[in-house]
């Protein structure tokens, strides 16, 4: 379980911030503030689902909980719904995904609060 989910948080990560240097950069002259504003959004989001799901591989080598297996697809699935969607959106694509874009938002909400679920459990 580890190795994949530090795998999948490392690439997050890396992607988050290539994602957000070509926001900056290239994507600058091209988007509207708003298309922009998604860009960056989605980046960011990207970065904490990417940061959370090192955190899960790096929890699990030492509590070895099943919620924490649960954290790390949540957490991986929401990143990619969330942000996916919202970049989408940010380069024009149809407004429906909008309505995906929660989904993926609940899955992190989720994902975070199985690895709270897990610490309780770990301290108790």
């Amino acid at each position: 379980m580890n190795f994949p989910t530090i795998l999948i948080g490392a690439l997050y990560c890396a992607f988050a911030v290539a994602a957000g240097a070509f926001g900056a950069h290239g994507l600058a002259a091209r988007l509207d503030t708003r298309a922009l504003e998604l860009w960056e959004t989605a980046s960011r989001y990207l970065m904490y689902s990417g940061l959370g799901l090192l955190a899960v591989g790096l929890l699990d080598l030492a509590w070895q909980q099943r919620a924490l297996g649960w954290a790390g697809g949540s957490l991986a699935l929401g990143g990619l719904i969330f942000s996916g969607t919202v970049f989408a959106l940010a380069l024009g694509g149809p407004r429906i995904l909008g309505a995906v874009t929660p989904i993926g938002g609940t899955l992190l909400i989720a994902g975070f609060l199985l690895v709270a679920w897990a610490a309780l459990r770990h301290a108790g």
